[in-house]
């Protein structure tokens, strides 16, 4: 069982002086690998995405400064790669608890949190 998630991030170098870079803007993909659904952190989605956008742009590039030890700019999510077996699992986990996500179906979940950026290969 696999899935990541992705996001485009654009961080800037500022060194020390005398020195200097150019670009000093760079982007870059990171990729964040999912929690198995049920398990600690698989709720990664619903505490930080709606609707395929980040939901606190703030909050995410304070923690993506922290991983990368740069000074990130912006974080964009860009969609949620999974197989097969994750996103059945997903949806089986997201099923058993409807109410959790104030939501009638697991469509509509998927839907709410990731837009249309969910991927899944075969």
């Amino acid at each position: 069982m696999d899935a990541t998630y992705v996001f485009s991030v654009r961080f800037r170098l500022s060194p020390d002086a005398p020195v200097s870079v150019e670009p000093a803007t760079f982007e870059t993909t990171l990729r964040r690998p999912a929690d198995s659904p049920g398990e600690d952190g698989w709720l990664f989605f619903r505490d930080n995405l709606w609707r395929g956008d980040v939901n606190d742009p703030a909050h995410a590039r304070e923690r993506v400064e922290d991983a990368l030890d740069v000074s990130v700019e912006a974080v964009e999510y860009r969609r949620f790669d999974m197989d097969e077996e994750y996103y059945d699992a997903l949806k089986a986990a997201i099923a058993e608890d409807l109410e959790t996500f104030k939501s009638d179906s697991v469509s509509e979940v998927l839907t709410k949190y990731f837009g249309s950026s969910v991927e899944v290969e075969s």
